[in-house]
C-alpha cells in the first residue's frame, strides 16, 4: 500500500538558505520565486519611496517607508515571510536589524506581469488577516491604483494621474505619474 506523505512546510530557514541573488517570498510554508523587477516597476518603487519619505520628513513623522527587499515577518510564526515593494511602519518596535516583525501600517505592491494573482489575491488575504492597516496595488499595465483600506472596509480605485488619497495619513495624497 502506498502511503502518500505530507508535502513539508518550507521555513524562514529555507528562504535564508536560497542561493546567492535568488530572491523569494513563503506564504504559509509554500515559497514564491520573484523575477528581477523591470526598469518601470524599479521607476514606480523609487516615486513611492521618494513621495512617503519626503511626506514623513515634513511632518516631523514617526513611521519609516523601506522599499524592497525588505524583509517582513508576517505572523509569529517562520512560515510567512514576504518583500513589499514598499512597507510603511509606524510602530518602530516592529523593526529589528533583520527587518518587520508583524504587520507594516501601508504596503504598496507593483504588480510584474508573473505575479498578479499573488498580489491580487494571496497577498491581499494575508495582509488583511496580518493587520496591515492599508494596502495598494499598483498595476502599470492597467496604469491603476487599487486601493484597499482594511479598518474602513472599503476598496476604491484610481487611475494614473488622479490624485490617491492616503488613509493612514489626513490629508497626503498622491498622483501616481
Amino acid at each position: 500500500m502506498d502511503v502518500l506523505r505530507k508535502e513539508e512546510a518550507c521555513t524562514i530557514e529555507d528562504i535564508y538558505a536560497l542561493p546567492n541573488g535568488e530572491r523569494a517570498e513563503l506564504i504559509d510554508g509554500k515559497i514564491y520565486y520573484m523575477a528581477p523587477p523591470n526598469t518601470k516597476h524599479q521607476r514606480l518603487v523609487h516615486f513611492f519611496d521618494r513621495e512617503i519619505g519626503n511626506y514623513i520628513q515634513s511632518k516631523h513623522g514617526e513611521c519609516e517607508v523601506f522599499p524592497a527587499p525588505f524583509a517582513v515577518f508576517l505572523n509569529e510564526d517562520d512560515t510567512n515571510y514576504v518583500e513589499p515593494d514598499i512597507s510603511v511602519i509606524c510602530n518602530n518596535g516592529k523593526i529589528t536589524d533583520k527587518g518587520c516583525n508583524g504587520a507594516p501600517d501601508w504596503i504598496i505592491e507593483v504588480v510584474s506581469p508573473g505575479n498578479k494573482p499573488m498580489d491580487y489575491f494571496t497577498k491581499l488575504f494575508k495582509y488583511r488577516t496580518a493587520g496591515v492597516r492599508e494596502y495598494w496595488i499598483v498595476d502599470p499595465t492597467k496604469e491603476r491604483v487599487t486601493v484597499y483600506s482594511f479598518e474602513k472596509g472599503i476598496m476604491e480605485e484610481y487611475s494614473f494621474g488622479e490624485d490617491v488619497p492616503v488613509g493612514i495619513y489626513e490629508g497626503f495624497s498622491i498622483k501616481v505619474q
